[in-house]
């Protein structure tokens, strides 16, 4: 099995009008946050369909899926790592952190991170300063990394790296780094919501808009008006 069955069977896929709402979808204009990423227009299901058939391929192999300007190729490229992942931890992970520089739009980041980088590190907690590395990074994909990563954390009823990492990450200029810090934090507020509760309130003076209203979406309607209006301390 190689590289390009996987790209033939997700070319013969492909859709124009569906790569067409695809790529404004995903901002890929110039300015736009994914600038000269180029779809084909295939579904998430059938992309998963594709990487349950080609999981066996060769690590060499997903290296030239990743390397694809093809989102859809990058995609799937991601969902064989996900499956093989039980198979050779380690090495996936660390295959993951070499080639991170491919993992380039947010919905690759958000089937991966949780299922990789997360997962390896739940169970090796010693390597999570990696995660800290990444929030302060340049690079926009990899902050928004190192806060969904924590997903699988929060799962387990860990919160300490999520709350810290968001702190790091209040400021963050980018709107999609402030969704995925709300995010997170509404996660934690389904498990232990007095626990979100003393972390919005305690930086509140620092939390954007649009993370407070992702953070806030479970609450009842007069507690997000409170908090909107800064009437909770």
């Amino acid at each position: 099995m190689r590289a390009s069955g996987v790209q033939r069977d997700i070319q013969r896929l492909g859709n124009i009008d569906k790569a067409r709402i695809l790529s404004s979808f995903f901002k890929t204009s110039k300015g736009e946050y994914g600038e000269g990423d180029v779809f084909v227009g295939v579904a998430v299901p059938e992309l998963r369909k594709i990487a349950k058939k080609y999981k066996s391929i060769s690590l060499v192999e997903v290296k030239k899926l990743l390397e694809s300007k093809i989102h859809e190729d990058r995609f799937t490229a991601l969902a064989i790592l996900c499956l093989k992942f039980k198979e050779d931890e380690k090495n996936i992970f660390n295959f993951y952190l070499k080639n991170i520089s491919k993992i380039n739009n947010w919905d690759l980041v958000d089937t991966s991170a949780p299922n990789i980088v997360g997962n390896y590190l739940l169970h090796n907690p010693k390597e999570k300063d990696v995660l800290y590395k990444l929030s302060h990074s340049k690079n926009l994909w990899q902050r928004r990394i190192s806060i969904i990563s924590t997903f699988s954390f929060i799962r387990e009823n860990k919160f300490n790296d999520t709350l810290k990492i968001s702190e790091i990450l209040l400021e963050n200029e980018h709107d999609l780094i402030s969704k995925a810090v709300g995010w997170m934090l509404r996660e934690v507020g389904k498990r232990d919501v007095e626990i979100e509760k003393k972390f919005l309130k305690e930086f509140y003076s620092k939390i954007s808009r649009t993370t407070l209203r992702y953070a806030i979406e479970r609450f009842s309607e007069e507690e997000r008006k409170r908090f909107l209006s800064g009437k909770i301390l």
